[in-house]
């Protein structure tokens, strides 16, 4: 089904996600409701077991949620068979992980092109296209070089251009700044807002790094599998 255009690529409806619990079950999340804006970007926290990672892979679609809505760029995912949903997460979603997991043989910006070969599409404007993003995240000088070569921060960003190669309408990201110090945590927080506005996508950020909150827009805690209220940082 095709919602109306919504100016909310990323929607949550009632969203809930049960577990087989020995002779019951685990609800990891219960009756989540979440709505984030084109070009705003919301820091999710709470403690390790409160259903942050599961709220971000139902989320990405790469769970289906026991009952609820998750409604990515108007299409809702429960609508659509396995096939369907997969090439929704290609064409819409974008997904940051903590680990960035790049393959060792490929330099930064095959990366980025093989990414995009895996969508069927043309290696040449990829090339292009890959180059531009490495430029965005302060990486066009190590567009040549392979993972071995790059520190922690410089992968991560590695990570996030190749997360943008696809044009998504949707950014989820998990802890991005786990393995970092602190002044590389902060310039990767403040990268992930500037392209969150720059490139108008919805960003889900898991963070347990309470410091850069005042970095996003807004902020919402999980505990239980309940979402708390959002909160507003910048109008």
């Amino acid at each position: 089904m095709r919602t109306p255009a919504t100016t909310m690529p990323l929607q949550l409806i009632d969203l809930t996600l049960e577990y087989p619990d020995g002779q019951g079950t685990l609800k990891a999340l219960d009756g989540v409701n979440l709505g984030v804006g084109a070009g705003r970007m919301l820091s999710l926290i709470g403690p390790s077991g409160s259903g942050k990672s599961s709220l971000l892979a139902a989320a990405a679609t790469l769970i289906r949620p026991t009952s609820g809505l998750v409604i990515i760029d108007g299409t809702t995912a429960s609508d659509l068979n396995d096939a369907q949903v997969t090439a929704l997460r290609r064409e819409k979603v974008g997904i940051i992980f903590q680990q960035p997991n790049l393959l060792a043989s490929l330099t930064a910006v095959e990366q980025l092109m093989i990414s995009d070969h895996l969508r069927g599409r043309p290696l040449k404007p990829a090339r292009s296209r890959a180059l531009e993003l490495l430029d965005i995240v302060g990486l066009a000088d190590a567009a040549g070089k392979r993972p071995h070569q790059l520190s922690g921060g410089q992968r991560q960003r590695v990570n996030i251009a190749r997360a943008l190669m696809g044009q998504p309408k949707v950014l989820l990201v998990d802890e991005p700044t786990a393995a970092l110090d602190h002044a590389r945590s902060e310039s990767i927080v403040r990268l992930l807002a500037q392209v969150t506005k720059e490139f108008s996508v919805a960003t889900v950020m898991v963070t347990h790094d309470t410091e850069f909150i005042p970095l996003t827009d807004s902020v919402a805690t999980m505990r239980d599998g309940r979402l708390g209220l959002a909160q507003l940082v910048d109008a």
